[in-house]
């Protein structure tokens, strides 16, 4: 496994920080074989955007209660996470190697208790809006400037525990909360849309009383751009950012497959899959 750990400066490009959280998860998934790894690479433009762009924290001091606060709701995407909090520095590159393994602080589904810069426990879903609500509520009492972000996944819209925590937040008038929605379109069972169906998820969204935008949450810039009007936007009201992304993203032969919410990998794949995330890189 070549690991670099080479420490970056400040001023690197949010592709190439995309480019490495995606690196990071294709090397975790080699430890184990297998994983969520459609989902690291769909979503690590989002990723890079709240860690090197949006969000405030400490990276040597994870509890600072200055920090906005990452909420990570599907807890089966905690390779992402851990992808993110290793090129944050959250946590040393070198526990990367130890992903999944007994006694490891990256346990496959997400941990608070074992992984820092983890700020809830993952495994079942649809928790996550409703946890970030309540956190907001707490930062306000506080009268704290931190926001609370938290991600979940288009297969939680089927949970009517989101649907609650959507009408808290709106009611709570929580503007410190920012939400993204990761879709995809494929859960466990089936494309998302044809398993519950959510859409116009907008029209929804906004008559619920969100402030709402839907982006390529593959493209960079327009991610860049949802975050910063989801920051600076007037109203009193919760902001939700709909990505639009595309599972296995930046390994050709992964985004081809018709089914890739689990992926199990031939050993010789992960290297075919790190030389083609190399390709796309330097295209």
């Amino acid at each position: 496994m070549a690991l670099d750990t080479t420490p970056l400066g400040h001023n690197v490009p949010l592709a190439e920080r995309a480019y490495r959280i995606r690196r990071n998860a294709l090397l975790m998934g080699e430890v184990q074989g297998q994983g969520y790894i459609g989902q690291a690479l769909d979503i690590a433009d989002v990723l890079a955007v709240s860690y090197f762009h949006a969000m405030t924290y400490r990276a040597e001091d994870p509890h600072w209660e200055g920090r906005d606060r990452f909420l990570l709701s599907n807890g089966h995407y905690a390779i992402a996470l851990y992808a993110a909090l290793i090129e944050a520095g959250i946590i040393p590159a070198e526990e990367l190697e130890t992903y999944g393994s007994d006694d490891s602080r990256l346990p496959m589904s997400g941990m608070a208790s074992y992984t820092p810069g983890m700020e809830m426990s993952g495994g079942s879903l649809g928790l996550g809006l409703g946890i970030a609500v309540g956190i907001g509520l707490g930062l306000k009492r506080k009268n704290s400037a931190s926001r609370v972000y938290t991600l979940f996944s288009d297969g939680e819209l089927d949970e009517g525990s989101v649907w609650e925590a959507i009408m808290s937040a709106a009611h709570y008038k929580l503007d410190n909360l920012i939400a993204i929605v990761d879709v995809n379109n494929q859960q466990a069972d089936g494309p998302s849309t044809q398993v519950m169906a959510f859409e116009p998820l907008v029209d929804k969204l906004e008559a619920f009383g969100w402030f709402v935008q839907r982006v390529d949450g593959n493209d960079m810039d327009a991610v860049v751009a949802a975050f910063d009007a989801a920051k600076s936007h007037p109203e009193a009201k919760p902001r939700m950012i709909v990505c639009d992304t595309k599972m296995g993203k930046g390994v050709p032969f992964l985004e081809a497959r018709e089914k890739n919410h689990f992926i199990r990998v031939d050993a010789h794949e992960w290297q075919l899959a790190l030389d083609a995330l190399d390709a796309g890189r330097t295209a």
